[in-house]
């Protein structure tokens, strides 16, 4: 595995690490909000790119390199409102395309079709899991500051999160 592409995935498992923290503060702020269902959907996230990671460690190891674990600094723990997680969650993912788009042009670059290809499993996540930002802060913006209408969000929220489980 060339450095340069080595560097850029070990710079992704830090991308990934961070994002599950980053989610894990957010399930954690909705819990103790009495948002039951959008913590619920953080914690999965936070674990998803958890494996998301993993995945990387793995795949930098198989190829010959050396996966490096990340210190990571903690996480933002406060937050205003449901939009601001939501507005948070889309950022986090829009930054984590951009990297990954800069593996991939490195990879054709340096004709590494192998970590291309791997790569393209995260190409695909990514654009469900901007679309599913985009959606979720698309309804929180149509609710406003309706009570009634995050209490129903978080309620919807809920059963997508159990429907997620089961497809797994």
């Amino acid at each position: 595995m060339k450095k340069e592409i080595e560097n850029l995935l070990n710079d992704q498992v830090r991308y990934e690490a961070n994002a599950s923290m980053h989610y894990l503060a957010m399930a954690s702020w909705a819990d103790v909000k009495g948002y039951n269902g959008v913590s619920e959907f953080f914690y999965a996230n936070s674990e998803e790119e958890r494996v998301h990671m993993i995945k990387l460690v793995k795949f930098i190891n198989e190829r010959g390199g050396n996966a490096l674990i990340p210190a990571l600094t903690a996480p933002k723990k406060d937050f205003h409102s449901l939009n601001e997680l939501f507005e948070e969650f889309l950022s986090s993912e829009i930054f984590v395309t951009q990297k990954i788009n800069e593996i991939i042009f490195e990879c054709l670059s340096h004709k590494d079709y192998n970590t291309h290809n791997f790569m393209q499993w995260y190409v695909s996540e990514q654009l469900e899991e901007e679309a599913q930002a985009r959606t979720m802060l698309d309804k929180l913006n149509i609710i406003g500051n309706d009570k009634t209408g995050h209490y129903m969000f978080d309620r919807d929220i809920m059963t997508f999160v159990k429907a997620a489980e089961q497809d797994v």
